[in-house]
């Protein structure tokens, strides 16, 4: 009978999150599967089932005709791309700083001081710090001028801005905080004695920190993996403003769609891209029990 009163006082308790979970989550979800089955004219939604918008989406593939993989796989062969190069850098950039805070900042207060000033660039709006490259990298830009006025270069570079070059940039710059965080907080719990007992036995700083703190470190680095790849896949801005409009992502793809109403093709490639992010998810989740480790 006690455990019964306590189950129920359980779920009492946990209901309040589940009816937000399930209202600003589930529903959400369910209903952009739901249109993404209906068919749609130039003026309106029908409500009538169809697979017609996921065979769309894979028109032609894998290759066209004329040999070439189609738009389908080069769009998400292109975020893919991004989201690997911005997933490496942030994770590189991510542990040498949460490894200094960690383990060469003394003191909690400087800790604190320097984390907080990590996370000054988050005070304001993503879009005003992308838009904040465009006087540094662009053609007549602070970066192309110093270059040539140095006379490492005859003309401008070209690729500084509007290229894949700044789109990644622009990734890192957003997201690698989401990096720092987890694996920050996982350092922060690891027993200092065993750095002692590391040196204690000969080892270096560099095999401490491979062979101690990295494992030991894992579940931040799983948990900022998968931040930061899920918002490289879905994110549509950062491409459109730092790429020109001239770079394709999914997330590109399905916000122009959306802003030509054809709501049903833009849910079927949002739950293609849910789908293919969750399977990232879980590739990711077996290197690791987050639910052990936390």
């Amino acid at each position: 009978m006690k455990s019964a009163r306590t189950a129920v006082i359980a779920w009492a308790q946990a209901s309040p999150l589940a009816a937000v979970f399930a209202l600003f989550f589930v529903v959400p979800l369910a209903l952009v599967l739901v249109v993404s089955f209906w068919q749609a004219t130039e003026y309106e939604l029908l409500p009538a089932f169809t697979g017609q918008n996921y065979i769309d989406v894979f028109a032609g593939c894998p290759v066209t005709a004329d040999g070439d993989l189609c738009v389908t796989f080069k769009t998400y062969l292109s975020t893919l791309k991004f989201g690997v190069l911005t997933w490496a850098i942030t994770a590189v950039l991510g542990f040498s700083i949460a490894w200094f805070l960690a383990f060469h900042v003394q003191g909690t207060l400087m800790q604190t001081v320097l984390f907080i000033i990590c996370t000054v660039p988050f005070w304001t709006s993503n879009v005003i710090r992308m838009i904040s490259w465009v006087p540094l990298l662009g053609r007549n830009g602070l970066v192309n001028q110093t270059l040539v006025g140095a006379g490492l270069v005859d003309q401008p570079v070209e690729w500084l801005l509007f290229s894949d070059f700044s789109v990644v940039l622009a990734f890192v710059h957003l997201y690698t905080m989401f990096m720092i965080v987890p694996i920050f907080n996982s350092m922060m719990r690891i027993d200092r004695n065993l750095l002692e007992a590391a040196r204690d036995n000969g080892a270096s700083p560099w095999q401490t920190m491979v062979h101690v703190v990295l494992p030991l470190s894992r579940t931040g680095l799983i948990i900022g993996s998968i931040f930061v790849l899920a918002l490289v896949m879905g994110d549509f801005v950062t491409v459109g403003v730092m790429g020109g409009q001239q770079i394709a992502s999914v997330g590109k793809v399905i916000q122009v769609q959306t802003s030509y109403l054809q709501f049903p093709m833009a849910a079927a490639n949002a739950v293609i891209l849910l789908a293919v992010v969750l399977m990232m998810i879980a590739a990711l989740m077996r290197l690791v029990n987050l639910r052990k480790e936390l």
